[in-house]
């Protein structure tokens, strides 16, 4: 039997988890049963092996004897024929009576599923390492990294420093005041930054201390036990914070350490699309959402769009699931290929006879250790919870979270890790966003959407196995495309279509990424500062007819049309709407046009031609008479042509055109000079060419 192209290779472990082959085999749609063995990885592994001879892919439901079985494919020249998912501590081993199949019949789907991989970038590390810490411990460890890599050290505290007889790592004292960069090009500033004397005995000395003291590192190894010097600095590459007092933590960190000179490839997490950014247009700040979620400070602006640093970018997908347009987008797993993955796992499971599915969204850190100590310790997850893994709960938006309610999911539970709470922010926004979406189309609302703050395996059993359960949803059947707005749009449609309380408006909080915009028409001239500002195309004007056109499912809110109008005029209004006149351009404000009182081209608006009139004439000291006020309500070309034909010119020459006087006129006059005439006199509007 296979999924996804790929065969599949059940175990129930020994029978310690039932699997209804049967059952299993229905839900994916084979035509045969699979073998369900019991001891795969010992007694049974020659299976595996005859299985690898077929040629055919594998697909073992199986993650933790991985090692054993790609060791195996190594040694059949197969390593990239097998790949593994696991059904055991996900959904086998659980103390729920319901039936399972439809859950792990959802796993191995999803597992089956092919997704594009990441790009990635080049970082280089030429082995220079910063200790940085106090007193013989730290001396301790700079001298065994020493051994693999080129160390310095910089000591806050000498005092229990037994000076060592050979000094075979430089040795400096002093304060990081500051530090920047990246794994393989930091840079640090240091006070108080004073080397060794070497003549020291007893204890160190250190001679000429001086502050704002520079220098660079590829890694950084901080014992100090003082702030961190970096946001976010779990995910700062080559930056290791360790507390001195804990021992595993410190042998982890070297024995990491250690390999790390050379070449790397790092991921990118995040894709950019600076044509659909809405940031900033012409020096006026629109959206920032991203520069002010991101914990690593990786985002900074650039213009009229933002800069990403890869290179710092620890790849926490916060800046994703806020960016109001998608120009920020997630690719571990791309947007397209999650919003499959969780669309697969509920068709699946519901296809299958499953009831009320709960999506747990984790990561593959705390999250998948968390869910193995409920399986090995406790209950396990509940038949019903379907876990989703991903690189970081913090990259999901509120477009999947509809994708998933819109595909059947009763529920969305976010397990996150309590040391990142400083990143969850973004998360939070975007359920609130999603919160309000299902209360204005009369959906329940309490227990839909959660997060789980925990690390300890007891409390989130608990609020798995005792949260408030919702009314399942309807399960729609519908193609998502690749765009966030479009994504979200079809899937809340989806969602409205079968609602408690279907609506055509849903008022939204202030900040969502939905909205229209109002002009207060009397005070709006139409100079269309707004239009050339919006970065979304949602303003628009007409080459025909004064005007300003609005497309609401296009308006991201950024507010850029409101700080660019200089008039002040136009004002935001954060709300969702399901009707179809929102995708099509609606007449904000519009004006017959002003016709040229002499060729009758049109041009400006009647209303702001004749406020100017109404202003200037008779008022103003260049608008005294009939002929000059008739030039505010001519067009250029003819205002141009009636001030040089008209009798008071402000560029005619007083006296008519000027005498050319030429070369010649010089010498015909020096020469009747001499035959005793009179010089010619020249005035100042003779104009003189000379003529070689």
């Amino acid at each position: 039997m296979t999924s996804g192209g790929k065969k599949l290779m059940l175990c129930d472990c020994e029978r310690t988890m039932k699997l209804d082959a049967k059952a299993i085999a229905g839900a994916l749609g084979a035509s045969d049963v699979p073998e369900i063995c019991s001891h795969l990885c010992r007694t049974e592994v020659n299976k595996f092996a005859d299985a690898l001879n077929t040629g055919e892919p594998l697909l073992v439901a199986c993650t933790q004897e991985a090692p054993l079985f790609r060791e195996l494919a190594e040694e059949a020249g197969k390593a990239d024929a097998v790949a593994f998912t696991n059904i055991r501590e996900r959904a086998g081993w659980t103390d729920d009576k319901a039936k399972t199949a439809p859950k792990i019949a959802a796993l191995l789907a999803e597992a089956g599923l092919e997704t594009k991989a990441p790009g990635s970038m080049p970082l280089a590390s030429d082995g220079l390492c910063l200790v940085y810490g106090a007193g013989q411990q730290a001396l301790d460890v700079a001298r065994k990294l020493n051994t693999r890599l080129n160390v310095s050290l910089m000591l806050t505290d000498a005092s229990d420093l037994i000076p060592p007889s050979v000094v075979d790592v430089p040795i400096y004292r002093g304060k990081i005041a500051g530090a920047a960069g990246h794994f393989g090009a930091f840079e640090i500033v240091v006070n108080g930054y004073a080397p060794a004397m070497p003549s020291s005995r007893s204890e160190l000395g250190f001679v000429m201390p001086r502050d704002g003291a520079s220098s660079t590192c590829s890694v950084i190894l901080d014992l100090s036990g003082e702030d961190a010097l970096f946001p976010s600095h779990e995910k700062r590459d080559g930056y290791f914070r360790v507390d001195p007092a804990n021992p595993l933590g410190l042998a982890e960190a070297m024995f990491e350490i250690s390999d790390l000179a050379g070449e790397f490839e790092k991921p990118l997490y995040v894709r950019y699309d600076p044509d659909i950014c809405a940031h900033s247009r012409s020096t006026q700040i629109g959206c920032s959402n991203c520069l002010d979620i991101c914990p690593a400070s990786a985002i900074s602006s650039d213009g009229d769009h933002v800069a990403i640093d890869h290179a710092i970018c620890g790849g926490c997908g916060a800046c994703s699931s806020v960016c109001p347009t998608g120009a920020v987008s997630y690719t571990m797993p791309a947007r397209d290929d999650l919003t499959l993955r969780v669309q697969t796992l509920l068709a699946t499971y519901l296809g299958a006879g499953g009831k009320a599915p709960s999506l747990l969204v984790h990561d593959e850190r705390h999250g998948a250790d968390i869910i193995g100590a409920l399986s090995r310790f406790g209950r396990g997850l509940p038949s019903s919870t379907i876990p989703v893994t991903v690189n970081e709960v913090t990259q999901i938006g509120h477009d999947w979270m509809a994708v998933a309610f819109a595909s059947g999911a009763t529920n969305v539970t976010f397990l996150a890790d309590p040391k990142k709470l400083d990143e969850i922010s973004g998360l939070q926004s975007q359920m609130e966003l999603m919160g309000a979406l299902l209360a204005g189309m009369g959906y329940e609302t309490d227990g839909r959407l959660q997060i789980i703050e925990e690390a300890d395996p007891d409390a989130v059993e608990a609020a798995l196995w005792d949260r408030i359960e919702p009314a399942a949803l309807q399960a729609h059947s519908f193609t998502a495309l690749a765009g966030k707005r479009e994504t979200a749009r079809t899937a809340l449609a989806a969602l409205n279509s079968e609602a408690p309380s279907p609506q055509e408006i849903i008022s939204l909080p202030a900040g969502s990424p939905y909205g229209r915009i109002s002009v207060n028409i009397e005070g709006c001239t139409l100079c269309l500062s707004c239009v050339s500002a919006c970065p979304a195309g949602a303003l628009s004007d007409n080459a025909d007819k004064p005007s300003v056109r609005f497309v609401e499912q296009a308006c991201v809110q950024c507010g850029l049309c409101r700080t660019t109008c200089p008039e002040s005029v136009i004002t935001l209004e954060p709300r969702y709407s399901f009707s179809p006149e929102a995708m099509s351009p609606s007449i904000l404000h519009e004006e017959e046009p002003f016709e040229c009182i002499k060729c009758g081209k049109p041009f400006g608006t009647k209303s702001t031609i004749e406020r100017i009139v109404e202003q200037l004439a008779g008022k103003h000291e260049m608008f005294k008479d009939a002929d000059s006020q008739s030039l505010i309500q001519m067009c250029d070309d003819c205002r141009i042509i009636h001030q040089a034909t008209s009798a008071n010119d402000p560029f005619a020459m007083g006296g008519g055109q000027p005498r050319v006087v030429r070369t010649e006129d010089y010498l015909e006059e020096r020469e009747a000079v001499k035959a005793g005439g009179k010089p010619t006199e020249l005035t100042a509007d003779d104009f003189l060419i000379k003529d070689d």
